[in-house]
C-alpha cells in the first residue's frame, strides 16, 4: 500500500511541476521535481522536468547535473539528449548542440523540436543540405496524425503496450494507413510477435510498393524470422531500384550473407567501400562476413579499419574479442578505456566495450578488472531487458504439468514421420557448436543455424497473452488432432529446407528448444534430440561473459543464469521421465573433451549413422559457422575452457547460490 501511495504522490508532484512550467514558475517546477527525486533519485520523468526547469531558470550548472543524471538513468531516452541539445544551444555551443540533437533524433525520431532546432543551427552553419534534410523530417512529423506521433514517442520511450493500444485504436478508424501499419509492425517486432509484424508489412508494401522505409522494415522482420530467401528478394527489389545506392547495396550484402553467399556479399561490401572507404558499419559487417567465412586475418584487418574510422565503434572491438583467439595490445586497451570515459557514446557502444575489456583483462589474468567490466556490461544489458525469472519458471512448470507420459501415449504414432531433423539443445555455451561441427562433418548431415521455427510455432500456439496463466500453450497441445500435428511437422520440414545442402539429415541447434521438447516430439516423433550439457559453473559463467546478438536475456545476471540452469535441468529430468526411453541423448561436454572418439561413435550410433573419420577431424571441415564459438571449432579439441570460472570465484557467490552449490 505504501508503494502505491508513493507512486500517487510522485504523480501528483510531477503534474504540479508540469503546471508550474506552463505558468513559467520555474522555481516551483524544480521544487516539485526535487521532492520526487528525494525519494527516488533515478526517477526519469522527475529528472527531465528538473533539467528543463533549471535551463529555463538559466541555472545551467544545475541543468547540466540533471541532464547527466538523466542520461545515466536512461541512456537511450531521446528527450535527455534533446535537453542536452537545448542546453548547448542556449550556452552558444552550436556544434555540441547539433550532435546532441542528432543523437536525440536517432533514439526517438518523433522529437520534432530536435529536428527543427537542428535544422536551424545547421542552416546558420552553412550546412544547407543537412539542414534541408532535418527540416524535411520535421515537416513529415507535422503532417502525421498526432496519434501516430504519440505512438512513435511511446515506442521509443519504452511504453510499448500503450503504444500498441493507441495504434490499434487508430487503425480501427483508418485500417489501410500504411504508417500506422508500419508502427504496429514495429511494436509487434519488439514484442516478439513476428508473424503479425510480417503480415502487416507485407500488406503495407502491397499498398505502397515504392515506400522505401516499409520495405527496409519488411526485410528486417523477414530476417528476424530467418526467412532469408524472402528477405533476399526484398533486398534485390531495392537494389534493382537504385543499384548504386550504398544503403541498398549494404542490405543486399547482408541478405546474401544470410543465405550463405559470402563471396557475393563481400563483393558488394568492397563496392560500397570504394565509394565510402571509411564507413565503419560496412567495415564491421565485412569483418563479420570474413570471420564467418573462415578468413580470420582479413576479418581482423576489417574490424581494425572500422575502429580507425570511428574510435568508439564498440561492436568492432567486441567482434575482435569474440574471436576468442585475439589478444588486445596495451594501446587497444587504453583506447577502449578512453572511449568508455566519454559521456556521449551510445549505450550499445558502451556495452560492447565493457564486454571487450572484460575479455582483454581475462586474457591478461587480471581477473578482478575483468569481472568489473563483465559486470558493468551485463548490468547495462539487464536494464534493457524484460526478462522475468519467475515467469520463466512458471512457463517451464506448465510444460511439466501438460506434457505427461499419458499425453504422449495418447498421441503416439501421430505427427510427421520424417527422420530428417537432429535437434541439439540445452544452454548456450554448453558445447553445442562443437557437437554441430562434429556431426556436420559427416557426409549425411547438414549443419544449419539456430533455427527459430519451433520457437515461432510455440509462440503462435500461445496466442496474444504471454503470461503462463493466460497462455493457450502448452495446454493446447492436448487438443491438437493428428492432422494438425502432421501438418505442423511437415511445415517445419518444408520451411527449413532453404538451410539445407542436400544431405538426408540436418541439425537445428537452437538451444532454447529444450523448453519445447514435448511439441517437437508430438509433431516430429522420429526426430533425434541431443542434450548438450556442460558443468554448471563453467556453462553459466561462460554465458555471463558472452554478449549475445539477440535473445538469451537470462544470461545478463549471475542469479538469473543460475536459476535458468537449474530450471533447465529440472525440465530435462521431466522429459527423461515421461518420454519413450532413448528419445534423448545427453552428451556431457567434458566427456567429449576426454574421449572424443568414444563420444563421436556414441552420437553416431544414436543417430544410426556409420562412423566417418571426418567427424574426428571436425576442425578441418570447411563450412560457415555463425556462433560465438566459430573460431574455437576450427581448431583441434582442447580443454582450455574447463574450470574457466575458478579464477573468478571471489565474485561468483550469487551464481553459486542460485545453482544451489553453497554449503
Amino acid at each position: 500500500m505504501s508503494d502505491t501511495k508513493g507512486d500517487n504522490r510522485a504523480t501528483e508532484a510531477l503534474d504540479a511541476a508540469k503546471r508550474a512550467l506552463a505558468a513559467t514558475d520555474h522555481a516551483g517546477a524544480l521544487a516539485q521535481a526535487r521532492s520526487v527525486l528525494a525519494d527516488e533519485p533515478g526517477h526519469v520523468d522527475a529528472l527531465y522536468i528538473a533539467a528543463v526547469a533549471a535551463r529555463y531558470a538559466r541555472d545551467f550548472p544545475a541543468a547540466h547535473r540533471f541532464v547527466a543524471q538523466l542520461r545515466e538513468a536512461a541512456p537511450e531516452f531521446g528527450r535527455a539528449w534533446q535537453e542536452a541539445g537545448h542546453l548547448a544551444r542556449d550556452e552558444g555551443r552550436a556544434q555540441d548542440a547539433v550532435a546532441a540533437y542528432a543523437r536525440a533524433c536517432q533514439l526517438n525520431p518523433a522529437l520534432a523540436a530536435s529536428w527543427t532546432a537542428q535544422a536551424d543551427l545547421l542552416a546558420r552553419m552553412g550546412r544547407s543540405a543537412e539542414a534541408q534534410a532535418a527540416r524535411a523530417q520535421a515537416e513529415r512529423l507535422a503532417q502525421l496524425p498526432r496519434e501516430l506521433v504519440a505512438v512513435t514517442n511511446m515506442i521509443h520511450e519504452g511504453r510499448i503496450l500503450k503504444a500498441e493500444a493507441l495504434c490499434r485504436q487508430f487503425l480501427q478508424q483508418r485500417p489501410h494507413h500504411v504508417e500506422a501499419m508500419r508502427l504496429l509492425a514495429d511494436i509487434g517486432s519488439r514484442l516478439g510477435v513476428l508473424d503479425d509484424a510480417e503480415f502487416l508489412l507485407e500488406s503495407a508494401v502491397e499498398f505502397e510498393p515504392d515506400n522505401i522505409q516499409l520495405r527496409l522494415d519488411y526485410i528486417q522482420v523477414l530476417r528476424k524470422r530467418q526467412k532469408f530467401a524472402e528477405a533476399l528478394e526484398q533486398a534485390r527489389i531495392l537494389h534493382e531500384r537504385d543499384p548504386g545506392n550504398p544503403l541498398f547495396q549494404s542490405h543486399l550484402a547482408i541478405e546474401r550473407m544470410q543465405t550463405g553467399d559470402y563471396e557475393g556479399a563481400l563483393e558488394l561490401f568492397e563496392t560500397i567501400l570504394t565509394k565510402l572507404p571509411s564507413d565503419p558499419a560496412t567495415l564491421t559487417s565485412r569483418g563479420h562476413a570474413l570471420k564467418t567465412y573462415g578468413q580470420q586475418d582479413e576479418a581482423i584487418a576489417s574490424y581494425r579499419a572500422a575502429i580507425g574510422a570511428r574510435p568508439e565503434q564498440g561492436d568492432a572491438y567486441y567482434a575482435l574479442a569474440n574471436l576468442k583467439t585475439y589478444r588486445f595490445s596495451d594501446d587497444e586497451i587504453a583506447a577502449m578505456e578512453q572511449q568508455l570515459s566519454r559521456d556521449d557514446i551510445g549505450l550499445m557502444d558502451r556495452v560492447h566495450l565493457d564486454f571487450a575489456l572484460g575479455k582483454a583483462f581475462e586474457d591478461r589474468q587480471e581477473y578482478g578488472r575483468s569481472f568489473g567490466f563483465y559486470e558493468a556490461g551485463n548490468t547495462l544489458k539487464r536494464k534493457q531487458t524484460r526478462y522475468d525469472a519467475d515467469q520463466m519458471q512458471a512457463e517451464l512448470a506448465a510444460q511439466k504439468s501438460v506434457c505427461t507420459a499419458e499425453l504422449f501415449a495418447d498421441k503416439a504414432g501421430q505427427g510427421c514421420p520424417a527422420p530428417d531433423p537432429i535437434f541439439i539443445l540445452g544452454l548456450p555455451r554448453a558445447g553445442s557448436t562443437l557437437l554441430e561441427q562434429i556431426l556436420a562433418s559427416h557426409s549425411q548431415v547438414d549443419g544449419t543455424l539456430e533455427l527459430p521455427n519451433i520457437l515461432a510455432l510455440a509462440h503462435r500456439l500461445r496466442g496474444r497473452d504471454k503470461s503462463p496463466e493466460g497462455s493457450r500453450y502448452p495446454a493446447i497441445l492436448a487438443n491438437l488432432n493428428a492432422d494438425q500435428l502432421r501438418e505442423m511437422g511437415e511445415s517445419f520440414i518444408e520451411n527449413t529446407r532453404i538451410h539445407r545442402q542436400g544431405a538426408p539429415y540436418f541439425i537445428d541447434k537452437m538451444p532454447n528448444n529444450f523448453r519445447h521438447i514435448g511439441l517437437i516430439h508430438l509433431i516430429l516423433p522420429n526426430a533425434k534430440i541431443i542434450d548438450a550439457r556442460r558443468d554448471p559453473m563453467d556453462c553459466c559463467f561462460s554465458c555471463f561473459k558472452q554478449l549475445f546478438a539477440e535473445g538469451q536475456e537470462f544470461t545478463y545476471g549471475l542469479t538469473e543464469v543460475g536459476r535458468y540452469y537449474r530450471d533447465y535441468v529440472d525440465l530435462m529430468d521431466h522429459w527423461d521421465a515421461v518420454m519413450p526411453e532413448g528419445r534423448i541423448l545427453r552428451v556431457q561436454h567434458e566427456d567429449v573433451l576426454d574421449d572424443l572418439e568414444g563420444q563421436v561413435r556414441r552420437m553416431l550410433d544414436f543417430l544410426e549413422l556409420p562412423f566417418e573419420q571426418a567427424c574426428l577431424d571436425f576442425h578441418k571441415t570447411d563450412r560457415a559457422v555463425r556462433t560465438a564459438s566459430s573460431e574455437q571449432v576450427r581448431r583441434p579439441i582442447n580443454k582450455r575452457g574447463v574450470g574457466a570460472w575458478k579464477p573468478y570465484e571471489p565474485w561468483l557467490g550469487d551464481l553459486k547460490e542460485a545453482l544451489g552449490l553453497t554449503s
